[in-house]
C-alpha cells in the first residue's frame, strides 16, 4: 500500500521536463497502451483513443499550439505564452487524449435508459485513462503535466496526424525527464472533504 501510495503522491504537474530518459520509444509505448487498457470502463466501452508522439511529431504539437494561440492571446501577453509552451517543447513526449464519440452515441442509443450518463462516463474513464498514464511514467521515474488547449488546436491536430472525426480531443499529456521538482502541495483540511460513516 505504501508503495502506491508514495507513487501517487510523487505524482505532481512538473513542469521543468527535460529529455533525460533511459527508456526507449518502444518502452514508453507499450507503458502507455497498457496502461490505457487496463483501465476502466463503464460497459467496457473503451472509448478512450490515445495519439503517442515522440520526437519531431511531439515538438511540431506544441509549434501548432503556439500559432493556434497568437492570434487569441493579446501581443504584451505572448511572450509568456512562448516561453510556457516551449517548456512543453522542451519535455521528451506528450500523449494526446481522445474520446471516441461514435462509441458513446451507440452505447445510448443501446442502452436508452442511461444515455444521459454515458458522456459523463466516457469522461470519468478518460480521466481514469490519463491519470493512470501518468502515474505509470511517474512510476518509471519520469515527470508530467496534464494541458487542455482543446478545441483550440482540435481541427490542426486532426489534419496534422489524420485524426478520425468521431475522436474528440480532450487533454494533452506532456512527459519526461524531472529537470526542477514540484513545490509543496497544499492539502484543504479532511473535514471539508469527507464524510464517513459505519
Amino acid at each position: 500500500m505504501t508503495t502506491f501510495t508514495d507513487t501517487l503522491k510523487n505524482r505532481r504537474s512538473i513542469y521543468h521536463l527535460g529529455r533525460n530518459v533511459s527508456l526507449s520509444n518502444t518502452e514508453l509505448e507499450a507503458l502507455i497502451k497498457e496502461a490505457i487498457k487496463e483501465s476502466p470502463t463503464a460497459f467496457n466501452a473503451q472509448s478512450t483513443r490515445a495519439v503517442i508522439l515522440f520526437g519531431d511529431a511531439h515538438e511540431k504539437l506544441w509549434e501548432i499550439t503556439e500559432e493556434a494561440l497568437r492570434p487569441l492571446t493579446p501581443a504584451e501577453a505572448f511572450p509568456n505564452t512562448q516561453q510556457k509552451l516551449a517548456g512543453f517543447k522542451n519535455g521528451y513526449g506528450t500523449v494526446l487524449f481522445f474520446k471516441d464519440t461514435d462509441i458513446v452515441k451507440g452505447l445510448q442509443e443501446q442502452f436508452e435508459l442511461y444515455a444521459d450518463n454515458f458522456p459523463d462516463w466516457s469522461e470519468q474513464s478518460n480521466g481514469i485513462a490519463t491519470a493512470n498514464t501518468w502515474v505509470s511514467l511517474v512510476d518509471q521515474g519520469l515527470g508530467a503535466n496534464l494541458q487542455h488547449y482543446n478545441p483550440v488546436i482540435d481541427e490542426a491536430v486532426a489534419k496534422e496526424w489524420n485524426i478520425p472525426a468521431n475522436w474528440k480531443l480532450r487533454s494533452q499529456l506532456v512527459f519526461g525527464s524531472v529537470e526542477s521538482p514540484a513545490g509543496e502541495k497544499e492539502y484543504m483540511n479532511d473535514e471539508d472533504r469527507f464524510r464517513v460513516f459505519s
